[in-house]
């Protein structure tokens, strides 16, 4: 089971891992603040450049659909990560 967060949840906290696997020029014109941009491809060639096994990441995409999926392969792969449910798209919708 992937775990996931709300948008509301999620803007409870800070300095958290959060991870944007949107296309670069998506992100440059809007992000979750404190958000770096990872692409879905890079992160999942790349994973072990970008996280380690101690900490949490949250993820998200402009819905939270291939967030969740990378999310679910990347947990198998001993990660802890957190899919942000509705991804960008509920973010705008929670400012």
């Amino acid at each position: 089971m992937i775990d996931s967060i709300s948008v509301a949840e999620l803007k409870k906290y800070n300095n958290l891992n959060i991870i944007d696997i949107r296309s670069i020029e998506k992100f440059n014109s809007k992000h979750i603040p404190g958000a770096i941009n990872i692409s879905f491809e890079q992160l999942l060639i790349n994973h072990n450049k970008y996280m380690n096994n101690k900490d949490t990441y949250y993820i998200y995409c402009q819905k939270g659909i291939q967030s969740r999926r990378l999310c679910s392969v990347l947990k198998n792969m001993g990660y802890k990560v957190v899919n942000i449910s509705g991804g960008y798209e509920a973010w705008v919708l929670n400012e």
